[in-house]
């Protein structure tokens, strides 16, 4: 199939963007290296820890030893399989806060304010329970709903909340994102919600994008005219022609990496590797930021907890009734309820975010607390700490160099010493009176700055939310990678679009700003108006400069 656009990576923003230029009339060739989401362990949301572990569908990449979290090597999760990431991840649907957009416009991504991408959320989403069509997409591709929080601890978590001082909102994707109340997840009908699901497929269905299964190894420049993409299938090298333009929606880690094969990245780096230079752009895998939590975990005093399914039994049991009926708690993420709170007087938005989950166990599904509890996911918003991708070889089969620089900022650890103490002051209130027994992590006994910080070293995980290696600015910073059109500087023919491009990472969850990316470059790519900019503002607390809450 001839293909006018042809997109690396059948992920997020990837599967946006075909779905949207298949569409408009266009042919699409997206590649993607992995295969299938068929099957349980993708396709029923409380299976989430699985796919994250299994290399069929993970890049299976990881830090270098990080210096500040004791030389601790930090999973890097990233999406190997049809829907890339949106296939893997715990599918909690946060847009963002309206500021994070603001900022990015400020840094230089002029036309991507909060007044600018709001349309394209509201285009993208199907949204069951938000606070309506003011704010909120009713018709998009993509569905979003809320979980039936009947375990009675979620609402507890946010009566808890509520009785510590802060706001209740009933809608953080909305105009008010600060405060306690449900969560918001891409599921639908029981099954998980991916960019896969929504978008790839029905895209695919309409005869004008193909899939390829292939490695990309670089993109193919005639001069600095990007015209394809080479790539390695069943033992054989090939070049995948476009017509009009390649975008590059590959992650984080791999656009970066790409860019960098194909000559357009830091010159002496490209050298050091002998790689012939395109395009000198300093920015390229510069700027890599993600969100750092911790688990702040309690035995309960009740056995209403998820640990009961904990077992083979148990988790039989789930998966029998999810198989036959599509519903029960396999149906669920079990991230029913969250909370986005400031840190301390004088910050305008929320800096905090927490995931409630009613079982006491690691992300990754290791190490589950032996007994019933629960945990609270918390962690800051915005680090001041950056990192970098970078090659490890001019070889494409090699992974590349991770280094997030995690806690490099000395802010990091004010930040993540307000978060540990304000999680205690939430479950010291008397709505989970009934249910808290004891803190099992990090422990009454780590009370001090450094205990905590101790903690935070031995402790602290990736939430899986990299970004920035691309960074989209104005064509005259010398460290934006891309315009704000997605256009790669210096390069005709040529673009990322995926969480590259963020300027600086968002409030919460990147699934949702990912797709968001696809959407919006869609119509820059097809040389449209972009959609009327929204003239509706955001809830800030009013008494932000003096109080906390």
């Amino acid at each position: 199939m001839h293909a006018d656009y042809v997109i690396v990576g059948a992920g997020s923003a990837g599967c946006a963007m075909a779905y949207r230029l298949a569409e408009a009339g266009r042919r699409v060739t997206v590649i993607e290296h992995g295969g299938s989401d068929a099957g349980p362990f993708i396709q029923m949301p409380g299976a989430l820890s699985y796919p994250m572990n299994m290399g069929l569908y993970d890049w299976g990449f990881s830090t270098e030893p990080e210096p500040h979290l004791d030389g601790r090597r930090l999973a890097t999760p990233r999406g190997k399989v049809i829907g890339g990431s949106s296939s893997i991840n715990g599918m909690v649907y946060v847009r963002g806060h309206a500021r994070d957009f603001d900022t990015w416009a400020a840094m230089g991504a002029d036309g991507w304010s909060y007044a600018d991408v709001l349309p394209y959320f509201k285009r993208m989403e199907a949204s069951h329970g938000g606070s309506g069509p003011e704010f909120r997409g009713t018709a998009g591709p993509l569905h979003i709903t809320r979980g039936p929080r009947s375990n009675p601890l979620f609402d507890a978590f946010i009566k808890a909340g509520e009785q510590a001082g802060y706001p209740v909102t009933s809608d953080y994707n909305g105009q008010r994102q600060e405060g306690f109340g449900p969560f918001e997840a891409t599921i639908w009908k029981g099954r998980r919600w991916s960019a896969a699901n929504a978008y790839l497929k029905p895209a695919m269905a309409g005869g004008n994008v193909q899939v390829v299964r292939g490695f990309a190894r670089r993109v193919v420049l005639e001069g600095t005219r990007a015209v394809g993409v080479e790539i390695e299938a069943n033992g054989q090298v090939q070049v995948i022609r476009a017509g009009r333009e390649v975008i590059l929606a590959a992650s984080s880690i791999n656009s970066p990496k790409l860019l960098m094969l194909s000559g357009i990245g830091p010159a002496d780096h490209l050298r050091e590797h002998g790689i012939a230079v395109v395009a000198d752009r300093k920015g390229v895998g510069a700027n890599l930021q993600d969100h750092l939590e911790i688990y702040m975990q309690f035995a309960a005093k009740q056995p209403i907890t998820l640990y009961k399914y904990w077992n083979l039994p148990g988790k039989a049991w789930v998966g029998a009734q999810w198989l036959l009926t599509g519903k029960g708690l396999g149906a669920s993420n079990q991230f029913e309820a969250c909370a986005f709170i400031r840190s301390k007087a004088g910050i305008e938005y929320p800096d905090i975010q927490y995931h409630f989950l009613p079982i006491a166990v690691r992300y990754d599904g290791k190490g589950v607390a032996a007994g019933h509890g629960f945990q609270a996911h918390v962690g800051p918003m915005r680090s001041k700490s950056r990192g970098s991708v970078t090659l490890r070889s001019g070889n494409p089969g090699d992974a590349p160099v991770i280094r997030f620089n995690y806690m490099s900022h000395p802010d990091d650890w004010d930040e993540f010493r307000s978060c540990i103490r304000l999680t205690r002051e939430v479950f010291g209130q008397a709505a989970m009176q009934p249910h808290v027994k004891h803190e099992i992590q990090p422990g009454e006994a780590v009370q001090t700055d450094a205990e905590i910080d101790a903690f935070i070293r031995q402790h602290a995980e990736s939430a899986y939310h990299p970004c920035g290696t691309a960074r989209m600015g104005r064509a005259s910073d010398p460290m934006a990678v891309v315009d704000p059109e997605a256009r790669v500087i210096g390069v005709e023919g040529l673009r990322v679009a995926d969480s590259s491009i963020f300027p600086q990472v968002t409030n919460g969850n990147l699934n949702a700003p990912s797709i968001m990316v696809g959407e919006k470059a869609a119509d820059h790519i097809l040389g449209r108006a972009p959609l009327p900019a929204s003239n509706l503002e955001p809830w800030i607390n009013p008494n932000w400069r003096t109080a906390q809450r």
